[in-house]
């Protein structure tokens, strides 16, 4: 007896109709009635095509909401954190410890001790005891 097993198990998704999941059928039917309902009170103003256009806008982000998913999000989900993102993150602000002053100081105190230590080089070599 052999039983089939999806080597996936996480990304598993039952069907309910023509391989759509039940939350994908529900979008769609959705979708598909606003687009209709749109280009049917627009057509006789704009045409076909203009109506068909003005859909599009209205009609995406339903059908997307059933079908997209991105990290475990849905649409409504991510579009949400990237407009957050986007408007209400703070501004992340930094202050330099090292700047100029400091570096110039930094450089002056070394040198000092470079001086330092080539005169007690120079005590050395000739034999004389430091202060």
């Amino acid at each position: 007896m052999i039983i089939e097993i999806n080597k996936d198990i996480d990304k598993y998704q039952e069907s309910v109709v023509m391989g759509l999941t039940a939350k994908q059928l529900i979008y769609s039917i959705v979708s598909v009635l606003v687009g209709g309902t749109i280009v049917l009170l627009t057509y006789r103003y704009i045409g076909l095509t203009g109506s068909a256009y003005v859909a599009i806008p209205a009609v995406a982000p339903i059908a997307m909401g059933g079908f997209y998913s991105y990290q475990g999000m849905s649409f409504f989900e991510a579009t949400k954190r990237r407009i957050h993102f986007l408007f209400a993150n703070r501004e992340i602000t930094y202050i330099s410890s090292e700047g100029e002053g400091t570096i110039k100081k930094m450089q002056m105190e070394e040198a000092l001790a470079q001086k330092k230590k080539g005169k007690n080089k120079n005590r050395k070599k000739r034999g004389l005891k430091e202060k």
